[in-house]
């Protein structure tokens, strides 16, 4: 048993009081390599923000749990390094077992999430209720999940979502314990994450994807006041990286997000924690796939990671002052 607090993290729990009462979010970052993981630090420590570390089951078996324990403790170290102690969690994204959730608690996370939304309702209320009664005598926090994101993301992939039902959170709440709750309010995972027929076309015929659902989101705001809720599947697509890539021989056809601007309103609600992945992975590949086809004679890994790193910096910066509004709030 790895306690998390040995390793200089910390759960969720505080940072998502002061995100609540600053009216910002907090990001939840995937990482599932040393690069990324340094420029997520690099990116918080120079903006003084609180950020979460975010690993799937697919990025724990790509990179090997004792591993990303060690990069997580390394983090922590980096970050003081780097001249700022900023809060740090490492959190299991959309955990789909006990046995998962139990094994990475074990190992030093300080969050977790249990993602029963694909489940009948009672059974993903006791899934998680389990998860919670373990996780809480080791002060981990939870976050549980109701309704359903379509898109891919790693393992995690649905056709269709489903929106949150107000009338089941605050039920759901009371009987699992969870500390937070990601909802479904139109978010959705991967690059793609509409199809050209659900969006409107702008004059100059840019795809433009519907709205988020404010409306569910105020519904579950009265039903459970002053509870953390997390958005998942928040990437914009940045259509600037998705020129380049497709530049220089990607192939991303309509590749659409989720306007940050509506992101930045969501944070300054009861939303305090979104999370991004696929924006990460589109400003990393731009940079690979350009070095690639301009220097062609480039075979030196960190002429081409590093450059993908420091792209990846410069967006979460981005994210974390202009979009999540959590910038200069580590003192």
């Amino acid at each position: 048993m790895v306690n998390y607090k040995d390793l200089g993290l910390v759960n969720t729990r505080e940072m998502f009081k002061n995100a609540m009462a600053g009216k910002y979010a907090i990001a939840a970052f995937n990482f599932n390599n040393m690069e990324q993981m340094q420029a997520i630090i690099q990116a918080a420590v120079e903006c003084k923000s609180p950020v979460i570390l975010q690993v799937s089951s697919g990025a724990r078996k790509y990179a090997n749990q004792t591993l990303l324990r060690y990069m997580a403790q390394g983090a922590v170290e980096y970050a003081k390094e780097l001249g700022l102690n900023i809060p740090i969690t490492l959190h299991l994204d959309h955990g789909d077992s006990f046995e998962l959730c139990k094994s990475c608690i074990d190992m030093g996370f300080s969050s977790v999430m249990i993602d029963g939304s694909h489940l009948p309702y009672d059974e993903n209320v006791a899934l998680t209720k389990k998860v919670v009664e373990y996780a809480h005598q080791f002060d981990v926090t939870v976050e549980g999940e109701l309704g359903v994101l379509a898109g891919v993301e790693d393992e995690v992939s649905a056709e269709h979502h489903t929106y949150t039902r107000p009338e089941e959170v605050e039920d759901f709440v009371k009987k699992t314990g969870v500390d937070s709750l990601a909802i479904s309010i139109g978010t959705s995972h991967g690059a793609n994450k509409f199809k050209p027929e659900q969006c409107t076309r702008n004059a100059d015929g840019v795809l433009v994807p519907p709205p988020l659902r404010f409306d569910i989101l105020k519904e579950i705001e009265k039903r459970i006041p002053g509870f953390p809720i997390v958005l998942h599947g928040s990437s914009s697509v940045p259509q600037d990286k998705v020129a380049i890539i497709n530049k220089y021989g990607g192939a991303l056809k309509d590749a659409i997000g989720i306007p940050e601007d509506q992101l930045r309103e969501a944070a300054k609600s009861a939303v305090c924690k979104i999370n991004i992945d696929s924006d990460g992975r589109l400003a990393m590949t731009a940079a690979v796939r350009e070095i690639f086809a301009t220097k062609p004679a480039e075979f030196d890994p960190r002429k081409y990671l590093g450059p993908a790193r420091d792209s990846l910096r410069e967006l979460y910066k981005h994210k974390l002052t202009d979009v999540l509004g959590s910038a200069n709030t580590v003192k």
